[in-house]
Protein backbone atom coordinates (compact mmCIF):
# COMPACT_ATOMS: atom_id res chain seq x y z
CA UNK A 1 0.00 0.00 0.00
CA UNK A 2 2.53 2.34 1.17
CA UNK A 3 4.25 1.58 -2.88
CA UNK A 4 1.23 2.68 -4.42
CA UNK A 5 0.94 5.95 -2.43
CA UNK A 6 4.54 6.67 -2.98
CA UNK A 7 4.61 6.00 -6.99
CA UNK A 8 0.61 7.81 -7.34
CA UNK A 9 1.73 10.60 -5.21
CA UNK A 10 5.39 11.51 -5.28
CA UNK A 11 4.80 14.71 -3.23
CA UNK A 12 3.80 13.23 -0.03
CA UNK A 13 5.13 10.02 1.58
CA UNK A 14 4.23 7.54 4.36
CA UNK A 15 5.86 6.79 7.45
CA UNK A 16 4.92 3.12 8.12
CA UNK A 17 5.80 3.40 11.66
CA UNK A 18 3.43 5.92 13.00
CA UNK A 19 1.24 6.35 10.22
CA UNK A 20 1.67 10.01 9.44
CA UNK A 21 1.25 11.33 6.23
CA UNK A 22 3.76 14.34 5.55
CA UNK A 23 3.74 16.87 2.99
CA UNK A 24 6.52 18.35 0.83
CA UNK A 25 6.52 21.96 0.25
CA UNK A 26 5.32 22.36 -3.13
CA UNK A 27 6.92 24.45 -5.99
CA UNK A 28 5.22 26.27 -8.36
CA UNK A 29 6.49 27.88 -11.59
CA UNK A 30 5.12 31.57 -13.15
CA UNK A 31 2.71 31.54 -16.21
CA UNK A 32 2.27 34.73 -18.35
CA UNK A 33 -1.64 34.13 -19.01
CA UNK A 34 -3.35 37.15 -22.34
CA UNK A 35 -6.29 38.22 -21.26
CA UNK A 36 -7.48 39.68 -24.45
CA UNK A 37 -8.10 41.42 -26.67
CA UNK A 38 -10.32 39.49 -27.73
CA UNK A 39 -12.12 38.20 -24.26
CA UNK A 40 -15.89 39.29 -22.69
CA UNK A 41 -14.39 40.69 -19.79
CA UNK A 42 -11.60 42.92 -20.90
CA UNK A 43 -14.74 45.92 -22.32
CA UNK A 44 -13.11 46.17 -25.52
CA UNK A 45 -10.20 45.75 -27.57
CA UNK A 46 -7.58 45.15 -24.69
CA UNK A 47 -5.10 42.97 -23.74
CA UNK A 48 -3.89 42.48 -20.56
CA UNK A 49 -0.71 40.53 -20.04
CA UNK A 50 -0.83 38.87 -16.30
CA UNK A 51 1.79 37.37 -14.73
CA UNK A 52 0.58 34.44 -12.31
CA UNK A 53 1.65 32.15 -9.60
CA UNK A 54 -0.96 29.54 -9.75
CA UNK A 55 -4.50 31.74 -8.80
CA UNK A 56 -2.36 34.47 -7.72
CA UNK A 57 -1.46 37.54 -10.57
CA UNK A 58 1.52 38.74 -9.30
CA UNK A 59 1.67 41.38 -12.44
CA UNK A 60 -1.30 42.89 -14.98
CA UNK A 61 -0.22 44.77 -17.67
CA UNK A 62 -2.61 46.45 -20.25
CA UNK A 63 -1.83 46.69 -23.81
CA UNK A 64 -3.57 49.50 -25.99
CA UNK A 65 -3.45 50.36 -29.40
CA UNK A 66 -5.67 48.22 -31.14
CA UNK A 67 -8.07 51.47 -31.71
CA UNK A 68 -5.67 53.93 -32.87
CA UNK A 69 -7.00 56.38 -35.60
CA UNK A 70 -4.99 59.12 -35.11
CA UNK A 71 -7.93 61.07 -34.07
CA UNK A 72 -5.74 63.88 -33.04
CA UNK A 73 -4.16 64.45 -36.45
CA UNK A 74 -7.54 64.60 -37.94
CA UNK A 75 -8.71 67.35 -35.27
CA UNK A 76 -5.83 69.68 -37.24
CA UNK A 77 -6.83 68.86 -40.87
CA UNK A 78 -10.93 69.99 -40.15
CA UNK A 79 -12.58 72.63 -39.41
CA UNK A 80 -13.77 72.04 -35.93
CA UNK A 81 -18.22 71.19 -36.97
CA UNK A 82 -16.68 68.76 -39.02
CA UNK A 83 -14.31 67.10 -36.17
CA UNK A 84 -17.37 66.70 -34.73
CA UNK A 85 -18.15 63.11 -35.51
CA UNK A 86 -14.96 62.03 -34.62
CA UNK A 87 -15.38 62.61 -30.97
CA UNK A 88 -18.50 60.46 -31.72
CA UNK A 89 -16.05 57.63 -31.89
CA UNK A 90 -13.73 58.48 -28.95
CA UNK A 91 -16.33 57.59 -26.25
CA UNK A 92 -18.72 55.49 -28.27
CA UNK A 93 -20.86 55.18 -25.35
CA UNK A 94 -21.38 58.48 -24.59
CA UNK A 95 -21.08 60.59 -27.41
CA UNK A 96 -23.06 63.53 -26.59
CA UNK A 97 -20.99 64.40 -23.79
CA UNK A 98 -17.94 64.12 -26.10
CA UNK A 99 -19.74 66.11 -28.55
CA UNK A 100 -20.52 68.95 -25.72
CA UNK A 101 -16.46 68.83 -24.47
CA UNK A 102 -14.92 69.81 -27.68
CA UNK A 103 -17.65 72.19 -28.83
CA UNK A 104 -17.68 74.06 -25.29
CA UNK A 105 -13.38 73.74 -25.94
CA UNK A 106 -13.94 75.67 -29.28
CA UNK A 107 -16.87 78.24 -28.19
CA UNK A 108 -14.58 79.54 -25.65
CA UNK A 109 -11.32 79.94 -27.56
CA UNK A 110 -13.36 81.62 -30.32
CA UNK A 111 -15.46 83.84 -27.80
CA UNK A 112 -19.25 82.20 -29.28
CA UNK A 113 -22.19 82.28 -27.09
CA UNK A 114 -25.01 79.73 -27.53
CA UNK A 115 -28.43 80.25 -26.66
CA UNK A 116 -30.49 79.56 -23.40
CA UNK A 117 -32.29 77.37 -25.26
CA UNK A 118 -29.91 75.88 -26.71
CA UNK A 119 -27.93 75.23 -23.23
CA UNK A 120 -30.77 73.68 -21.83
CA UNK A 121 -31.24 70.99 -24.60
CA UNK A 122 -27.19 70.16 -24.23
CA UNK A 123 -28.24 69.51 -20.44
CA UNK A 124 -30.59 67.26 -21.09
CA UNK A 125 -28.94 65.16 -23.91
CA UNK A 126 -25.69 64.89 -21.47
CA UNK A 127 -27.62 63.66 -18.74
CA UNK A 128 -29.66 61.03 -21.09
CA UNK A 129 -26.11 60.10 -22.06
CA UNK A 130 -25.18 59.35 -18.91
CA UNK A 131 -27.75 57.46 -17.85
CA UNK A 132 -27.38 55.44 -20.82
CA UNK A 133 -23.66 54.65 -20.31
CA UNK A 134 -23.84 53.76 -16.50
CA UNK A 135 -26.83 51.59 -17.82
CA UNK A 136 -24.33 49.69 -20.00
CA UNK A 137 -21.72 49.77 -17.41
CA UNK A 138 -24.14 48.35 -14.81
CA UNK A 139 -25.66 46.11 -17.19
CA UNK A 140 -22.19 44.39 -18.39
CA UNK A 141 -20.74 44.65 -14.62
CA UNK A 142 -23.25 42.10 -14.22
CA UNK A 143 -22.16 39.55 -16.85
CA UNK A 144 -18.64 40.02 -15.82
CA UNK A 145 -19.44 38.69 -12.63
CA UNK A 146 -21.86 35.94 -14.36
CA UNK A 147 -25.31 37.63 -13.63
CA UNK A 148 -27.17 37.76 -17.48
CA UNK A 149 -30.68 38.98 -16.31
CA UNK A 150 -29.31 42.02 -15.58
CA UNK A 151 -27.79 43.08 -18.08
CA UNK A 152 -30.89 42.42 -19.97
CA UNK A 153 -32.85 45.02 -17.89
CA UNK A 154 -30.29 47.75 -18.47
CA UNK A 155 -30.38 47.46 -22.00
CA UNK A 156 -34.18 47.44 -21.80
CA UNK A 157 -34.42 51.15 -20.08
CA UNK A 158 -31.04 52.16 -23.13
CA UNK A 159 -33.26 51.45 -25.62
CA UNK A 160 -35.86 54.08 -24.58
CA UNK A 161 -33.07 56.76 -24.48
CA UNK A 162 -31.75 55.84 -27.81
CA UNK A 163 -35.63 56.30 -29.07
CA UNK A 164 -34.87 59.74 -27.95
CA UNK A 165 -31.65 60.31 -29.41
CA UNK A 166 -33.38 59.00 -32.87
CA UNK A 167 -36.34 61.02 -32.64
CA UNK A 168 -33.95 64.20 -32.51
CA UNK A 169 -31.16 63.47 -34.31
CA UNK A 170 -31.68 60.45 -36.40
CA UNK A 171 -28.58 58.26 -34.72
CA UNK A 172 -29.04 55.38 -31.86
CA UNK A 173 -24.60 55.34 -31.53
CA UNK A 174 -23.15 58.34 -33.18
CA UNK A 175 -24.87 61.53 -32.95
CA UNK A 176 -23.17 64.59 -34.37
CA UNK A 177 -25.78 66.34 -32.50
CA UNK A 178 -24.22 68.58 -30.26
CA UNK A 179 -21.98 70.88 -32.44
CA UNK A 180 -20.07 74.44 -32.33
CA UNK A 181 -22.70 76.61 -31.88
CA UNK A 182 -25.32 74.64 -30.26
CA UNK A 183 -27.57 72.03 -31.76
CA UNK A 184 -27.86 70.42 -35.19
CA UNK A 185 -31.70 71.14 -35.24
CA UNK A 186 -34.47 71.65 -32.10
CA UNK A 187 -36.57 68.78 -30.77
CA UNK A 188 -39.28 66.93 -32.31
CA UNK A 189 -42.83 67.42 -31.02
CA UNK A 190 -43.66 65.98 -27.46
CA UNK A 191 -40.55 65.46 -26.69
CA UNK A 192 -40.38 67.24 -23.31
CA UNK A 193 -43.51 65.07 -22.71
CA UNK A 194 -42.12 61.56 -24.24
CA UNK A 195 -38.69 62.29 -22.28
CA UNK A 196 -40.75 63.22 -18.82
CA UNK A 197 -42.88 59.67 -19.39
CA UNK A 198 -39.28 57.59 -19.47
CA UNK A 199 -38.54 59.38 -16.11
CA UNK A 200 -41.58 58.27 -14.79
CA UNK A 201 -41.14 54.68 -16.14
CA UNK A 202 -36.95 54.49 -15.14
CA UNK A 203 -36.35 55.86 -11.74
CA UNK A 204 -38.37 53.45 -9.72
CA UNK A 205 -36.40 50.76 -12.16
CA UNK A 206 -32.96 51.45 -10.61
CA UNK A 207 -34.81 49.90 -7.41
CA UNK A 208 -35.08 46.74 -9.17
CA UNK A 209 -31.54 46.87 -10.08
CA UNK A 210 -30.47 47.28 -6.39
CA UNK A 211 -32.31 44.68 -5.65
CA UNK A 212 -31.55 42.46 -8.64
CA UNK A 213 -27.54 42.55 -8.87
CA UNK A 214 -26.84 45.94 -6.15
CA UNK A 215 -27.34 43.77 -3.11
CA UNK A 216 -27.30 40.46 -4.54
CA UNK A 217 -25.28 38.27 -1.80
CA UNK A 218 -23.18 36.28 -4.79
CA UNK A 219 -22.27 39.78 -6.26
CA UNK A 220 -20.90 41.42 -3.22
CA UNK A 221 -18.78 38.50 -2.17
CA UNK A 222 -17.43 38.85 -6.14
CA UNK A 223 -16.96 42.73 -5.62
CA UNK A 224 -16.72 44.06 -2.11
CA UNK A 225 -13.04 44.34 -0.43
CA UNK A 226 -11.79 43.66 -3.88
CA UNK A 227 -9.86 45.77 -6.17
CA UNK A 228 -9.79 48.35 -3.19
CA UNK A 229 -8.12 51.78 -4.63
CA UNK A 230 -7.16 54.48 -1.50
CA UNK A 231 -8.13 57.90 -1.85
CA UNK A 232 -4.49 58.54 -1.73
CA UNK A 233 -3.68 56.27 -4.55
CA UNK A 234 -7.07 57.61 -6.59
CA UNK A 235 -4.96 61.05 -6.46
CA UNK A 236 -1.84 60.07 -7.06
CA UNK A 237 -2.81 57.69 -10.22
CA UNK A 238 -4.73 61.06 -12.02
CA UNK A 239 -8.11 59.10 -11.44
CA UNK A 240 -12.26 61.04 -12.12
CA UNK A 241 -14.92 60.23 -12.24
CA UNK A 242 -16.98 57.54 -10.62
CA UNK A 243 -13.71 55.68 -9.99
CA UNK A 244 -12.36 58.64 -8.01
CA UNK A 245 -15.33 59.33 -5.91
CA UNK A 246 -15.75 55.86 -5.88
CA UNK A 247 -12.69 55.82 -2.92
CA UNK A 248 -14.50 58.26 -1.24
CA UNK A 249 -13.23 61.69 -2.84
CA UNK A 250 -16.45 64.57 -3.63
CA UNK A 251 -15.36 65.90 -6.97
CA UNK A 252 -17.65 66.25 -10.32
CA UNK A 253 -16.89 69.30 -12.46
CA UNK A 254 -20.14 69.43 -12.53
CA UNK A 255 -20.28 70.96 -9.16
CA UNK A 256 -16.79 72.49 -8.37
CA UNK A 257 -16.57 73.87 -11.93
CA UNK A 258 -20.23 74.36 -13.30
CA UNK A 259 -20.83 75.15 -16.44
CA UNK A 260 -23.72 75.37 -18.85
CA UNK A 261 -25.72 75.92 -15.95
CA UNK A 262 -24.99 73.12 -14.01
CA UNK A 263 -24.63 75.84 -10.85
CA UNK A 264 -28.53 76.30 -11.39
CA UNK A 265 -29.61 72.78 -10.96
CA UNK A 266 -30.10 70.56 -7.46
CA UNK A 267 -28.64 67.72 -7.47
CA UNK A 268 -25.94 65.21 -5.45
CA UNK A 269 -22.37 63.87 -5.69
CA UNK A 270 -22.77 60.23 -4.78
CA UNK A 271 -19.48 58.78 -3.16
CA UNK A 272 -17.98 55.59 -1.75
CA UNK A 273 -19.00 55.39 1.74
CA UNK A 274 -17.56 51.32 1.88
CA UNK A 275 -21.47 50.17 2.37
CA UNK A 276 -20.37 46.47 1.50
CA UNK A 277 -16.69 46.58 2.32
CA UNK A 278 -13.83 48.50 2.29
CA UNK A 279 -14.02 52.30 0.83
CA UNK A 280 -13.11 51.97 -2.64
CA UNK A 281 -13.38 48.82 -3.42
CA UNK A 282 -15.15 47.43 -6.68
CA UNK A 283 -19.05 47.41 -5.12
CA UNK A 284 -18.14 51.34 -4.16
CA UNK A 285 -17.41 52.45 -7.71
CA UNK A 286 -20.37 49.91 -9.41
CA UNK A 287 -22.72 51.83 -6.33
CA UNK A 288 -21.56 55.05 -7.20
CA UNK A 289 -23.03 54.67 -10.99
CA UNK A 290 -26.33 53.66 -9.72
CA UNK A 291 -26.45 56.22 -7.36
CA UNK A 292 -25.45 58.78 -10.30
CA UNK A 293 -28.49 57.78 -12.75
CA UNK A 294 -30.42 59.14 -9.45
CA UNK A 295 -29.14 62.33 -9.90
CA UNK A 296 -29.50 62.42 -13.68
CA UNK A 297 -32.76 62.10 -12.81
CA UNK A 298 -33.05 65.08 -10.48
CA UNK A 299 -31.55 67.18 -13.22
CA UNK A 300 -33.37 66.06 -16.12
CA UNK A 301 -36.39 66.53 -14.51
CA UNK A 302 -35.64 70.14 -13.43
CA UNK A 303 -34.18 70.98 -17.38
CA UNK A 304 -37.53 69.67 -19.01
CA UNK A 305 -39.34 72.12 -16.67
CA UNK A 306 -37.56 75.18 -17.94
CA UNK A 307 -37.26 74.03 -21.09
CA UNK A 308 -41.17 74.87 -21.36
CA UNK A 309 -40.61 78.05 -20.95
CA UNK A 310 -37.65 78.71 -22.58
CA UNK A 311 -37.94 79.66 -26.63
CA UNK A 312 -35.16 80.54 -28.94
CA UNK A 313 -32.74 79.41 -31.44
CA UNK A 314 -30.63 76.20 -31.01
CA UNK A 315 -27.81 77.18 -33.42
CA UNK A 316 -25.59 79.74 -34.37
CA UNK A 317 -24.68 79.40 -37.59
CA UNK A 318 -21.35 80.98 -37.50
CA UNK A 319 -20.07 77.78 -35.87
CA UNK A 320 -19.28 76.80 -39.65
CA UNK A 321 -17.37 79.80 -40.40
CA UNK A 322 -15.56 80.23 -37.55
CA UNK A 323 -12.20 81.70 -37.59
CA UNK A 324 -10.13 80.62 -34.33
CA UNK A 325 -8.01 83.37 -32.99
CA UNK A 326 -3.92 82.86 -32.48
CA UNK A 327 -4.75 81.75 -28.58
CA UNK A 328 -5.03 77.97 -27.06
CA UNK A 329 -7.42 76.88 -24.60
CA UNK A 330 -7.68 73.68 -22.57
CA UNK A 331 -11.36 72.66 -21.33
CA UNK A 332 -12.34 69.80 -19.35
CA UNK A 333 -16.10 68.31 -19.08
CA UNK A 334 -17.39 65.76 -16.52
CA UNK A 335 -18.55 62.85 -19.34
CA UNK A 336 -19.63 59.48 -17.92
CA UNK A 337 -16.16 58.07 -17.41
CA UNK A 338 -14.53 61.24 -15.49
CA UNK A 339 -12.90 64.62 -16.63
CA UNK A 340 -12.51 64.74 -20.49
CA UNK A 341 -10.66 67.58 -21.66
CA UNK A 342 -9.77 69.24 -25.60
CA UNK A 343 -6.56 71.19 -26.03
CA UNK A 344 -7.44 73.51 -29.27
CA UNK A 345 -4.35 75.98 -30.14
CA UNK A 346 -6.12 78.46 -32.78
CA UNK A 347 -3.91 80.38 -35.37
CA UNK A 348 -6.23 82.12 -36.85
CA UNK A 349 -7.87 80.07 -39.84
CA UNK A 350 -10.41 77.76 -39.87
CA UNK A 351 -8.14 74.80 -39.15
CA UNK A 352 -6.92 74.14 -35.63
CA UNK A 353 -2.87 74.43 -35.44
CA UNK A 354 -2.97 71.58 -32.73
CA UNK A 355 -5.62 69.23 -31.36
CA UNK A 356 -5.74 66.69 -27.94
CA UNK A 357 -7.57 64.99 -26.23
CA UNK A 358 -7.22 63.96 -22.25
CA UNK A 359 -9.57 60.84 -21.86
CA UNK A 360 -10.38 59.74 -18.57
CA UNK A 361 -10.34 55.99 -19.54
CA UNK A 362 -6.46 56.37 -20.14
CA UNK A 363 -5.99 58.01 -16.96
CA UNK A 364 -7.84 55.57 -15.04
CA UNK A 365 -6.22 52.30 -17.08
CA UNK A 366 -3.08 53.23 -15.89
CA UNK A 367 -3.65 52.13 -12.14
CA UNK A 368 -4.55 48.44 -13.39
CA UNK A 369 -1.36 46.99 -12.38
CA UNK A 370 -1.65 48.60 -9.05
CA UNK A 371 -4.49 47.26 -8.29
CA UNK A 372 -4.54 43.75 -9.60
CA UNK A 373 -0.72 43.40 -8.04
CA UNK A 374 -1.35 39.58 -5.84
CA UNK A 375 -5.19 39.38 -6.28
CA UNK A 376 -6.96 36.09 -7.28
CA UNK A 377 -6.87 35.46 -11.17
CA UNK A 378 -10.77 35.29 -10.78
CA UNK A 379 -10.95 38.98 -9.58
CA UNK A 380 -9.31 40.73 -12.56
CA UNK A 381 -12.52 40.52 -14.37
CA UNK A 382 -14.24 42.49 -11.34
CA UNK A 383 -11.49 44.72 -11.37
CA UNK A 384 -10.92 46.20 -14.88
CA UNK A 385 -15.38 46.13 -14.78
CA UNK A 386 -15.83 48.41 -12.26
CA UNK A 387 -12.91 51.21 -14.23
CA UNK A 388 -14.80 50.70 -16.89
CA UNK A 389 -12.73 52.06 -19.38
CA UNK A 390 -13.81 52.86 -23.19
CA UNK A 391 -10.91 51.98 -26.13
CA UNK A 392 -11.99 54.10 -28.25
CA UNK A 393 -11.14 56.75 -25.95
CA UNK A 394 -7.92 55.29 -24.32
CA UNK A 395 -6.48 54.57 -27.71
CA UNK A 396 -7.95 57.64 -29.46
Amino acid sequence: MADLVLESRPDIYTDLTSDKIVQEDLQTEEMLVNMGPQHPATHGVLRVVLRTDGEMVLEAVPHIGYLHRCAEKIGENVAPYQYIPYTDRMDYLAGMNDNLAFALAVEKLAGLEVTPRANLIRVIFAELNRIASHLVSVGTYGLDIGAFTPFLYCFREREMILDLFESACGARLTYSYITVGGVTQDLPERFIDICSEFLDYFEPKIAEYNNLLSYNHIFVKRTANIGVISAKDALAWGLTGPVLRGSGIKWDLRKSQPDIGYDQFEFDVPIGQGLKGTVGDCWDRYFVRVCEMEQSVKILRQALERLRGTPGETLDKRGKTLKLPADEIYYELENPRGQLGFYVQGNGSTIPARVKARGPSFCNLSITNHVCTNCLLADIAAIIGSIDVVMGEVDR
